[in-house]
């Protein structure tokens, strides 16, 4: 019999797949122990959870659950369009701001085509640029700190993306506001950049990246609320980018793809600024105490402006494997080359104890 495989995109042979931080379920089951005995910080995920204004609107909109979602996401996107000052035009929803990644490869990626992204970048943009049959152009990072005028020696006359992660995941380095303008008003016209900001909020001074949206650059600056706002399992993201670029994504944007429970939640939890502040301050604390007893430990890190720290624990799946026995759950990193290193999120300050306790005593 043929292999299904000789008939299917021959760059789906090499394509990885992404791999999520390891499930609470999955981990209790194998350890035969109860799901809240866990502590998972692999997803940098919000330990507070929701906000309560979100969870009430959702349990409201469940009874409508019969009902397809507004398939242009209207309220939602009036909402965020009147918060960050610009026209619902502005904006579009994706399943997540993943999606949106993916919309950019429909709409402008052909085989052949350059990919510009960092060393060490969130690995969607990869496998993004692989789907399609473009070439990935990785740009080196010294010490972990990301250097945009290297993306610019690096392009090329087939240059159609650049993926920026801003701060980066996982290694939560941060370009700063000058840098970023600097770099942003200097790409050629051609050129589509992505601008990730998931960990935006989290920013103590942030960059005004939509000033470039509003000159009509070929910007798409990625937000979600999967992070600081706890809605990451409903997966709600989305892109800000002028009209006529956000029109070309939308005509690769699946119908009714962001869900109407999702929606609601999302517009409810934009509007709770008191549950943003109450996420930023107990992240600001729990990542100094984080760093503090990384270099108490004597272990490498670098300095993180996101939700979670990239420390050096020498074996990193050796260390997940151990933490994991301890009923904690961080993230190894073997799959962005990076063997000897682990992403931890900040949880709660118990959370937080837990981790380190353990970590001190495998290492030991």
């Amino acid at each position: 019999m043929i292999s299904i495989w000789d008939r299917a995109n021959p760059q789906l042979r090499n394509l990885a797949v992404y791999e999520p931080g390891k499930p609470i379920e999955e981990t209790a089951r194998e350890l035969g122990v109860r799901p809240n005995e866990i502590v998972k910080l692999a997803s940098n995920e919000n330990p507070l959870g929701p906000s309560p204004k979100a969870v009430a609107a959702m349990r409201a909109a469940i009874e409508s659950a019969e009902l397809y979602p507004d398939g242009g996401g209207f309220l939602l996107r009036e909402a965020l369009a009147t918060k960050l000052g610009c026209d619902h035009g502005n904006i579009i929803l994706g399943n997540g701001s993943n999606e949106i990644i993916e919309f950019v490869g429909h709409a402008f990626l052909e085989p052949g085509d350059d990919v510009i992204v960092f060393e060490h970048a969130f690995i969607a943009y990869k496998l993004i640029a692989m789907l399609f049959g473009a070439q990935t152009i990785e740009i080196a990072t010294p010490n972990f700190q990301p250097n945009p005028n290297a993306i610019l020696d690096a392009i090329t006359p087939k240059t159609k993306v650049i993926f920026i992660a801003n701060p980066n995941n996982p290694t939560g380095a941060l370009i700063g506001p000058d840098e970023i303008d600097r770099f942003l008003t200097r790409i050629p016209d051609n050129i589509v950049t992505v601008l990730d900001e998931a960990y935006f909020e989290f920013l103590e001074n942030p960059p005004d990246t939509l000033l470039h949206v509003r000159d009509g650059r070929n910007l798409i600056v990625l937000r979600t609320f999967s992070k600081i706002y706890g809605l990451a399992s409903l997966r709600v993201g989305y892109g800000i980018a002028r009209p006529e670029l956000v029109e070309v994504l939308q005509k690769t944007r699946q119908p009714f793809n962001v869900n109407g429970i999702g929606q609601v939640g999302a517009l409810a939890a934009s509007g709770d600024d008191e549950h943003l502040r109450k996420t930023k301050k107990i992240t600001d604390e729990g990542r100094s105490f984080l760093e503090k007893q990384f270099q108490a430990m004597g272990l490498r890190f670098v300095h993180s402006a996101g939700n979670f720290v990239f420390v050096r624990v020498g074996n990193g799946p050796g260390v997940f494997k151990k933490m994991l026995a301890r009923k904690i759950i961080v993230r190894p990193l073997r799959g962005y080359h990076l063997p000897e290193w682990i992403r931890i999120t900040v949880g709660t300050m118990e959370q937080n104890d837990k981790c380190i306790e353990a970590l001190k005593k495998v290492l030991s």
